[in-house]
Parts: C-alpha cells; sequence; structure tokens
C-alpha cells in the first residue's frame, strides 16, 4: 500500500482500518509558539504552517488523533511522537495516558549554537516512543561505536583477528532469578560457576566455546568473557540517544518543508519497528519524509497533510507521481 490523501487528519484517521499500522511517526505541530514557513523557489508563494496554541487547543487538536492512531496500531505496533524539547510535557502526559509503555529517545539535532547569548543552546529534540504492549514489534539497530571505545577495545587478538571483551555474566547488582543460568562449566580444567549466573543458557555458551569465542583469563577469580570481533562488528546497539544523524541543515538534502527530518532518522524509527511488507503511517506528512523512507525499507505507507503544498511535495518525492490526482 502507498497512499496519499489531502485532508485533515483528524478525520482521514477514521478512515484507518483497525490494526491494520505497525508504525504511525508523528510529528505534527509543537505548540513552539512560533511560525514556519519558507518560499518556494518558483514563486513568492510560502509553505508551512502556524504553531501557536493556548494549551487546551493543543491537547484538543493533539488527543483525538492520538486516540485514532491508538487503534489503527497493531496490537505489537509503535507510535513515535516526535516532539521539541521545550514542549515536551502535554505530548509526554498524553502518550502515558493512552499507551502502556512509552521510552523517551533523545535525538541531539545540532551541533553546539555560537549565537547564544542569554540561555543554553537547544539542540536536542524528544521522539516518544509507545506501545499498547510492553514488547512492541522490535528489531535491534545500530550506532557507530565510540571512537574512543573503537580505539582502545580490540586489543587481544588470536588467530581470527582482533577482539573486545563483552560480558557473559551478570553482576552481583543484577542477579538472575533465572534458575537455569545458575550453572557450572569446566574448562581446561577450572571450573566456572558464576553466583550470579549466566547471561545465556548453557548451550548457547557450550557452543561458543567450541567454535573459540570465549576468551578465558589466566588470572584466578576471573570470569570468562565473549570475544567481539572488530571485523565483524556492526557497531554498538542503539541507546536512546541518538546522536550520529544530523538535521538537514547538516547534512546533503534539499530542505522543501521547513522542519523537515532527515531520511535517515525516519530508517532508523522504521527500521526498528517494522518488517519488509509492514504499513508505516504519518498523519501529519510535511514534505512525505516518511514515505521517502518507508518505499526505501520495502514498507508500504500512508501519509496525510492538510496542505496542498505538502501533497504535491509528498507525491514529487516519492514514487506516487502525482497518482493520486494532487
Amino acid at each position: 500500500m502507498r497512499e496519499i490523501k489531502l485532508g485533515d487528519s483528524r478525520e482521514l484517521l477514521k478512515e484507518v482500518e483497525t490494526e491494520s499500522i505497525q508504525c504511525c511517526y508523528f510529528d505534527p505541530p509543537f505548540n513552539s509558539n512560533r511560525n514556519y514557513f519558507i518560499s518556494t523557489a518558483d514563486s513568492e508563494e510560502k509553505i508551512g504552517f502556524e504553531d501557536k496554541f493556548k494549551d487546551d487547543e493543543y491537547v484538543n487538536l493533539i488527543e483525538p488523533m492520538i486516540v485514532e492512531i491508538k487503534r489503527a496500531l497493531k496490537s505489537d505496533g509503535s507510535f513515535f511522537f516526535h516532539i521539541s524539547a521545550s514542549s515536551l510535557l502535554v505530548p509526554l502526559m498524553l502518550c502515558q495516558k493512552h499507551f502502556l509503555r512509552t521510552q523517551i529517545i533523545t535525538w541531539k539535532r545540532s551541533r553546539s549554537k555560537n549565537n547564544v547569548k542569554t540561555k543554553l543552546g537547544a539542540c536536542v529534540d524528544m521522539i516518544i516512543w509507545c506501545s499498547k504492549t510492553k514488547k512492541p514489534k522490535f528489531n535491534m539497530v545500530y550506532q557507530p561505536l565510540d571512537e574512543y571505545y573503537a580505539k582502545n577495545s580490540y586489543k587481544n587478538k588470536d588467530s581470527r583477528g582482533n577482539y573486545a571483551l563483552g560480558h557473559i555474566v551478570y553482576t552481583h547488582s543484577q542477579k538472575t532469578k533465572n534458575k537455569n543460568r545458575l550453572y557450572s562449566i569446566t574448562h581446561n580444567g577450572k571450573t566456572y560457576s558464576p553466583l550470579a549466573g549466566w547471561r545465556m543458557s548453557k548451550k548457547d555458551l557450550e557452543h561458543l566455546i567450541s567454535e573459540d569465542r570465549i576468551h578465558f583469563p589466566s588470572k584466578a577469580g576471573a570470569n570468562p568473557y565473549k570475544k567481539i570481533y572488530k571485523h565483524e562488528s556492526l557497531g554498538k546497539p542503539c541507546t536512546d540517544l541518538w546522536d550520529d544523524i544530523h538535521s538537514i541543515s547538516q547534512g546533503s538534502e534539499k530542505r522543501q518543508y521547513p522542519t523537515q527530518k532527515p531520511v535517515k532518522l525516519l530508517e532508523r524509527i522504521i527500521e526498528m519497528s517494522t518488517d519488509e511488507g509492514d504499513i508505516v503511517l504519518d498523519p501529519v506528512a510535511g514534505s512525505g519524509t516518511t514515505g521517502v523512507a518507508a518505499e526505501k525499507m520495502k514498507r508500504g505507507y500512508i501519509l496525510f497533510d492538510k496542505n496542498p503544498e505538502s501533497v504535491k511535495i509528498c507525491n514529487k518525492r516519492t514514487s506516487q507521481g502525482g497518482q493520486n490526482g494532487f
């Protein structure tokens, strides 16, 4: 499904089939008390929107949309509410009201600002990741290794190459409650039986030992580690601080909408929460970045926007090419 519609999202969302959406990215006005416009290249017209609301007006605008999005989400689906750090409170309260699970992702969208004189420079946005279940669909995504870690951690070496050490034993403060993880293994005459338990099953550990992927230290009393090879590394498992994706103003993408987000940001959101063939919804589509990312990743998408100029941009940037008649 690849669909772009012009209209009021509050009404269009009611037409979305119940539990048909795997991921919804929601980047509405921030209630920032500002107006956002850019001039078009071929005319004197401006594209953008006003972002000034009273608090009750903002809640009345946003909450009905959240209710419809929740209805449209699959049981293991994900809802991502993108908001500025300064406007986080009301959206977070609404998300916690309507969803079982919320986690805040901090996106460092820009570097430090040299023109700030009377306050701290604002360089982060917040993305509230919400779901109706404690365990939504999730695919691990990775960030580049920290420069210091990459330089200093791969100091061990064997016939495969350089490797770092990964923990396979729980610390005392993390002691496992899983009795199946409280076991002993013997290697080269030494027995290892960590009191806090192992982070993996005995079968998996024995398999790694058979492939020489466990590091056994020579120091008495030290625990074994998993060998993490530099040439096999995908990076570090993604954290809730996204400081490796920069805004449009710091990249090579052409800005076609005042609050346009980078494609890489949407690619990460879609990759971590969906599989090929799933449907992604963006009810405030703006420049259509969600559709661009979804197409690249072989997902379907539904985009809504009430601004005819925005819909034209969405069509232009995706394969729709005006097929919807806008």
